[in-house]
Parts: structure tokens; sequence; C-alpha cells
């Protein structure tokens, strides 16, 4: 089992929802973030004085897939989410150990 979490721009967050489902993965965690890569934040400019703003609004998506998922999963949320634009986002893998699904007392790949 792996776990996949994404960092992506908050306006393709359905299209990466959508993306998974299409191929039957089921829960996801979503957490709104804040960050910075190379881009290392923007300047904007706001009643005429410029300001950096250095943390951008993200959003970052937890998904717990089977092995055999992985890279479908990956070009899933690769393809829904890339703009081709700076910022765009990081995608991390996680090998998983071990899962429990609380109300029923499943583990392993049954409670995924």
């Amino acid at each position: 089992m792996k776990k996949i979490e994404a960092v992506i721009k908050p306006f393709k967050l359905d299209e990466v929802k959508e993306a998974l489902q299409e191929l039957g993965v089921q829960g996801m965690t979503v957490i709104e973030a804040k960050g910075y890569g190379r881009q290392k934040g923007q300047t904007e400019l706001y009643r005429g004085a410029e300001y950096v703003v250095d943390f951008l609004p993200k959003i970052k998506i937890e998904v717990v897939v089977a092995d055999d998922q992985l890279d479908r999963a990956l070009e899933a949320i690769a393809g829904a989410a890339r703009t081709g634009r700076i910022g765009d986002g990081k995608i991390f893998v996680s090998e998983i150990i071990d899962i429990m699904r609380i109300r029923t007392g499943e583990t392993g790949p049954a409670a995924i």
C-alpha cells in the first residue's frame, strides 16, 4: 500500500478528485495549506504599495492506494493538476505499513 500526498493549486481540486474517482480510488483527505516552492512566493500590488506574499494558498490531498493502483493514480493526479505554469505542485509517495478501519477493525488492504 502507498500513501500519495499531492500539493496542488486550489482551483484544480475538483479535476483531481474526479480523475481519482474515475480510477475507483475511494476516500481522500483534503487539507487547506499555504506554502511556496522554487517560485518563493509572489509580489502583489495593493493600494499602490508592493508587498511580497511568501506563502501561497495550496491544497494538500492525501490518498492511500493499493500498490497496483499507484502508477495510474500518479498519472491521474499529475494530469489533472498540471497547468504548465510555475507552482503546479508536488506529489510525494510513502510506503504504508498497515491500516486499520476504526469502525470494523479491518486491517491491511481491506481497510482502504
